[in-house]
This record gives structure tokens, sequence and C-alpha cells, in this order.
């Protein structure tokens, strides 16, 4: 097993989702991003909210996952973004993989 980087982050629109996904990947900052459809519930500015939100799964290298983050945070739509970064094992053939598509130099 090998380590690579998760980080997840939730948008209101698919657009918006779409949007992200594909500029991630595009720019090589992530390998693949999923996006699932998903409910929301939480608190904010003092009030109760349940909404529709989109998760995008972005699977990135642990050394990627910084810029990815912050590429995220300058393109995402709101004030305060949830963006969640962890490490997890992959198949040895998969985290090669993701090390082929990902290069923050590109």
């Amino acid at each position: 097993m090998h380590p690579i980087a998760v980080v997840t982050t939730t948008v209101a629109s698919a657009d918006d989702a779409r949007r992200l996904a594909a500029g991630a990947v595009q720019a090589r900052l992530a390998a693949c991003v999923q996006v699932e459809a998903i409910a929301s519930h939480y608190v904010w500015q003092g009030a109760q909210h349940e909404d529709a939100e989109w998760r995008l799964v972005c699977k990135t290298l642990p050394a990627a996952a910084g810029e990815l983050c912050a590429w995220l945070r300058a393109q995402h739509p709101y004030e305060v973004p949830q963006l969640l970064s962890h490490t997890v094992q992959a198949e040895a053939d998969y985290a090669q993989w993701v090390a082929q598509q990902v290069d923050p130099a590109a």
C-alpha cells in the first residue's frame, strides 16, 4: 500500500462542482475528482439549514494537497469553504497512476 491524499469540499450547485472538478484535473492538481450529491445539515449565521450540496472527492499526492487546497479556496464560491484533507493507503498501481497524473508545476 502507498499513500495518496484525499481532499474534499462541498458546493451548492452541480455547475460549480463540475467547474471545480474539471479545473483541478486540468491544472494537474488532482488525478481524479468524484462528485457526489449529498444533503447537508448545518448552522450558518445563527440559523439552521438543510441544503442539497455536491461533494467533491479529489485524489492527489500528499505533497500536492496543500496546493490543491489553495487552488480550491481561490476558486470556491463559498465565503468559508469546507476543505478537508487526509492521507489514505492505496494499492500500488492506483497510487502510481495518481503520481503520473498530478504535476503541480504543469
